[in-house]
């Protein structure tokens, strides 16, 4: 399946702005869980869970599944291809385990922190509180430089592919008949 130029650039719109809201939204996760760690004040440790309990519950999984489907989109409808070159498997991969983690991981463990703080009880392990937040912005940072810089080059399923693709044109170069100087002077 190719996409249309109008297709994948609309699609290119929708991941990018999904990937950035997604990395803006850790950031602001990030914030508040320092601020819900430093602050000496209840009412604000309690605001700031509760705020990221929010984010966590309306925002994070809607923006990550739009990412990680844009982006799937993207791959398998452009020469990208989503194994044939490592840094698209990579992200893809990496995408699959943040939005899990989100899932799975982050936000019950911003609930459990919330129901401890509305009871009146203390942060009681601010490095869980933090861990998520810092965890996947460092993997958004890095599938942003290797968007970027596209190392590591093509997977063995790419190389099968581009040494096909050259057997193929080889193959339809050697189909034409040669041409004859001979016969392109009587010709002219």
């Amino acid at each position: 399946m190719k996409l249309s130029r109008p297709a994948r650039r609309a699609t290119l719109v929708v991941h990018v702005t999904a990937a950035a809201g997604w990395l803006g939204l850790t950031l602001g996760l990030l914030a508040l869980a320092f601020a819900a760690i430093t602050t000496g004040s209840a009412a604000t440790t309690e605001a700031a869970v509760r705020s990221m309990k929010l984010f966590a519950d309306w925002l994070v999984i809607p923006i990550a599944l739009s990412t990680l489907l844009s982006g799937l989109v993207l791959s398998l409808g452009t020469p990208w291809g989503l194994a044939r070159h490592r840094w698209v498997y990579a992200k893809f991969w990496l995408t699959l385990a943040t939005t899990a983690a989100s899932a799975f991981a982050l936000r019950p463990g911003l609930n459990d922190t919330m129901a401890a703080v509305s009871a009146g009880s203390p942060v009681t392990d601010p490095s869980g509180l933090i861990a998520g937040p810092v965890v996947s912005l460092s993997a958004y940072l890095f599938m942003t430089v290797i968007s970027v810089l596209k190392p590591w080059g093509l997977t063995r399923r790419g190389q099968k592919q581009r040494d096909q693709m050259k057997r193929d044109q080889k193959k339809r170069a050697s189909t034409h008949k040669p041409v004859d100087a001979k016969v392109m002077r009587q010709t002219a």
